[in-house]
């Protein structure tokens, strides 16, 4: 397997622009996440690595060879890359075996053993190689569909949005699965997803893509603790984003007074907690918190979201243990539990206009495909 090396690519459909100067590398025998909101251009870059396009500039290479720039363009089929698209792609009219082993010399397709390694790398049973993808459920084909991008020992392996059609329970079987089976190959891998809990719990590192930029890339833990700007922050995960006053290194807010994770400037600012956060009492059971009110309890067993009122009229989110919940209407103290993160006012309301721009620009980038489509 390879590393992946993506510098400075960029692509354009017509006049709207999709990436913008993308820099990404991808360590060896790891699982980078490209995660982002439809139409942010994170399938576009898949597109580009594979092969299926090209850039307009920009260079691509695996390991140390450059499979797109400097005046050369490797066909993707000699690239060395497998792929797992979103439905998984396979022929209807093959059996298992021989999807798994289409695009293999004519030798290793007639030896079962071939066949049987690879269904069990990803935890099928070799008794469904005669099968054929109708008689297999949808997390079986999505594991058929890796195998098969894995027989051939690629380079690197990307999948587009492999698990989105799945319900959530066979969701998370197969995205553990597949993880494992990834590990287990020593596969590099790429992964599209717009799933924030997939790219979090499968990635070494999680790049998220913005109206086509790569605005962060870092391991899960820091990307959830340490968000760059308050839109990567809701994007990620549940946020309560509260107004503040920063004064001799704490956050004065409607929570009370807050220690601060870093330094921000004094002054008016934006400060971010993450809903596992706020710890919950009795109304009396901390006379100088702050008195909320159960607005609703969604449960979900081992964990439950608890949305509150707060007296200025702001609803934010708690998550909460799900063996001891309040009832609907309750009068509940809210404590802090740790330090929030602060965002200086200004930058805040950059953030709001970048959002209010890409939002802009993807609606630009809507017309600009349903333009193309009729055309």
């Amino acid at each position: 397997m390879s590393s992946l090396t993506v510098s400075e690519v960029t692509k354009s459909f017509g006049a709207t622009p999709v990436l913008t100067g993308i820099d990404l590398h991808v360590p060896n025998r790891s699982l980078t996440a490209l995660l982002g909101p439809s139409g942010c251009g994170k399938t576009t870059l898949l597109r580009l690595i594979a092969g299926f396009d090209e850039p307009d500039t920009g260079a691509i290479a695996v390991g140390d060879r450059t499979v797109t720039g400097a005046g050369r363009g490797v066909p993707a089929r000699r690239r060395g890359i497998g792929f797992v698209p979103q439905e998984g792609g396979l022929f209807p009219h093959l059996s298992v075996a021989a999807n798994v082993t289409f695009g293999l010399p004519r030798r290793e397709r007639r030896d079962p053993g071939r066949v049987r390694d690879l269904l069990a790398l990803v935890g099928l049973d070799a008794a469904l190689a005669e099968r054929h993808p109708h008689q297999l459920s949808g997390g079986q084909q999505q594991r058929v569909a890796l195998a098969r991008a894995l027989a051939p020992r690629p380079s690197l392996v990307l999948l587009d949005e492999p698990f989105s059609s799945l319900d959530a329970g066979l969701r998370e079987d197969t995205r553990q699965a597949v993880a494992e089976a990834l590990y287990a190959s020593g596969a590099t891998a790429v992964l599209v997803t717009h799933d924030q809990a997939e790219a979090l719990s499968m990635a070494d590192q999680v790049a998220v893509m913005r109206a086509g930029r790569l605005v962060q890339l870092a391991d899960p833990q820091t990307l959830y603790r340490h968000p760059l700007d308050l839109d990567v922050a809701t994007f990620v995960g549940d946020a309560v984003v509260l107004d503040a006053d920063v004064r001799g290194g704490q956050a004065h807010c409607e929570l009370g007074v807050l220690p601060l994770e870093r330094p921000c400037p004094e002054g008016p600012s934006r400060i971010l907690l993450r809903p596992e956060q706020l710890q919950l009492g009795g109304r009396t059971a901390a006379p100088t918190g702050t008195i909320a009110r159960v607005h609703s309890v969604e449960f979900y067993g081992h964990d439950a979201r608890v949305l509150l009122d707060l007296p200025s009229g702001l609803q934010v989110t708690a998550r909460l243990d799900g063996s001891v919940l309040p009832a609907d209407g309750a009068e509940v103290a809210v404590a802090v539990s740790g330090a929030a993160l602060a965002f200086p006012a200004r930058a805040a309301g950059r953030d709001q206009a970048g959002r209010d721009q890409a939002g802009r620009d993807q609606a630009g980038r809507d017309q600009a495909g349903r333009d193309q489509a009729v055309a």
